[in-house]
């Protein structure tokens, strides 16, 4: 699917500060003091900093970025955007070979990176003899002069007056890798803003909110609902900087949203539950209150399967809790979840997205399709159809009102010797309903299903289960008796330490 007129990054960049009527735009906090910057600041500095890269580096180039999600960070990918570069985010707990790894693979020949990433600069340059410009982008006053040095009055300003290709790859993002493949998807401007501007927001999602900004901008769903969404909307971000500083900054920011992974959500509720528990004259959304600020109503989650009991707990104290569907390879966005959705659901398919079901697995018909993946034309045509349709590798169905719901993937499903298909998804959802399994990975060996647990340690004390293996075993014997055939569980493996993770909280599979 294409669609006309597109507005590129520049535009809404140029646009926003009058649309907006230059609201503060980005918050966040250095040495104590709650810094705010307006939409006419956020494009000044951007394009400030666009001038330095194109003086530096004036024909394009691919620049990999590797910070923590600063403020430093927003107008440094803003200035590698508008300069009509390409960007290539690295997630900045990155080993310096993970990162060389990227680097190399992408081409990259310039390196913007944080303070915190200085301790694996020099083993990555050594990695990446390619690379031939370097760049600290944390706040320090050689970063703040650039501002000035570069900026619409000095010599240099002609040297942003660039105009973007909508259709040129501006960003290559790397998948996550559940599997440890990673690779590079390639995203145009187009591709990136189109899905934002024409599609038609219902109030869920218009309202000029506070978002606090909890998860890291190198991934894409974080950098399209959380940079470029709001650029276009409107909203007021917060940047929350450490995870550890989570629940500080709900009280000091008070949002009205926020966009996490489950692993938050779960550790939200678990601080509301125990300042209820200690406040027994608290309501339900008093003690919310207490933990999120007061203001917060709407939760909207990604990056991993979302268990409805846990949007069901929230409902209790007043939080709207859902998950919606993307994925890189369609620029982050497909789905939008509104309160008429299923709780089990993915998410309404947005009114510019064309889905269909072949074989069980979902594919899409997208504006924000991406390029392909960088330098592998034959992985993507595996997942590229010759009538230009996204092979999501989900296996799904879609309803009547357009809501989307997500069984299983199609590379995990277990395939039997006698030729039935498991999908591992649809077993665990089934465990995850209870409190005692804190999380749980289903395969197979020698087609006996086998699910790895590991158990809720702190819900087993508080309902004094003594024998957590035992527990586990009747669980198990339990959901078997509902369960067909081919689904039983056979083996069940009690864990002591957590499965292994992505970066975005998505469990790691050891495919055989």
């Amino acid at each position: 699917m294409k669609l006309e007129n597109v507005p590129t990054i520049r535009d809404l960049l140029d646009i926003a500060p009058t649309k907006h009527n230059d609201r503060t735009f980005i918050k966040y906090i250095r040495d104590g003091e709650i810094i705010e910057k307006k939409f006419s600041e956020v494009r000044s500095d951007g394009l400030a900093v666009c001038r330095k890269l194109r003086h530096e580096l004036p024909e394009r180039t691919h620049i990999a970025i590797i910070s923590k999600s600063t403020y430093e960070y927003i107008v440094s990918m803003t200035g590698v955007l508008v300069g009509g570069h390409v960007a290539v985010p690295i997630d900045p707990e990155s080993t310096a070979e993970d990162a060389a790894a990227i680097i190399n693979d992408s081409d990259s020949t310039a390196i913007l990176y944080g303070k915190e990433f200085a301790d694996r600069i020099e083993e990555v340059k050594a990695l990446c003899p390619k690379i031939s410009f370097e760049m600290v982008i944390s706040y320090s006053e050689e970063f703040v002069r650039i501002y000035e040095e570069y900026s619409e009055t000095s010599p240099y300003a002609a040297l942003s007056d660039f105009k973007m290709d909508p259709e040129a790859c501006a960003l290559i993002i790397y998948t996550s890798g559940t599997t440890g493949d990673k690779k590079g998807v390639m995203l145009s401007s187009e591709a990136l803003v189109s899905n934002l501007i024409f599609d038609p927001y219902d109030d869920i999602v218009v309202r000029v909110d506070v978002i606090l900004s909890v998860l890291p901008l190198h991934h894409i769903f974080c950098f399209i609902c959380g940079y470029i969404g709001p650029l276009n909307i409107g909203n007021c971000v917060c940047l929350n900087g450490e995870m550890r500083d989570l629940f500080k900054n709900l009280l000091i920011f008070k949002p009205d949203q926020i966009r996490v992974v489950p692993m938050i959500a779960q550790a939200i509720l678990g601080r509301i539950r125990a300042v209820q528990a200690k406040n027994l004259q608290l309501s339900p959304k008093e003690a919310a209150a207490q933990v999120t600020g007061g203001n917060l109503d709407m939760m909207l989650s990604g990056g991993a399967h979302l268990d409805a009991s846990l949007s069901k707990a929230f409902e209790e104290y007043g939080i709207f809790l859902r998950q919606g569907y993307g994925m890189s390879e369609a620029s982050g966005k497909v789905t939008l979840p509104d309160p008429d959705c299923p709780i089990n659901s993915a998410g309404r398919l947005m009114s510019t997205i064309n889905a269909r079901i072949v074989d069980g697995e979902l594919q899409l018909d997208t504006p924000g399709l991406m390029l392909g993946y960088y330098k592998r034309p034959e992985e993507t045509a595996e997942v590229i159809t010759e009538d230009g349709w996204l092979r999501t590798g989900d296996i799904a169905h879609i309803d009547e009102n357009g809501v989307l719901f997500i069984t299983g993937r199609a590379k995990n499903l277990i395939i039997l010797s006698n030729g039935e298909n498991v999908s591992p998804e649809g077993i665990e959802n089934r465990y995850k309903e209870n409190k005692l399994v804190s999380e749980v990975l289903v395969y197979a060996e020698k087609d006996v299903i086998i699910a790895e647990i590991y158990p809720n340690e702190e819900y087993a004390e508080i309902a004094n289960i003594t024998d957590i293996e035992a527990a586990l075993e009747e669980l198990t014997d339990k959901l078997n008796e509902s369960a067909l055939p081919s689904e039983r569980v056979e083996k069940i493996i009690v864990r002591d330490t957590p499965l292994e993770k992505t970066s975005t909280g998505k469990i790691k599979r050891n495919i055989n």
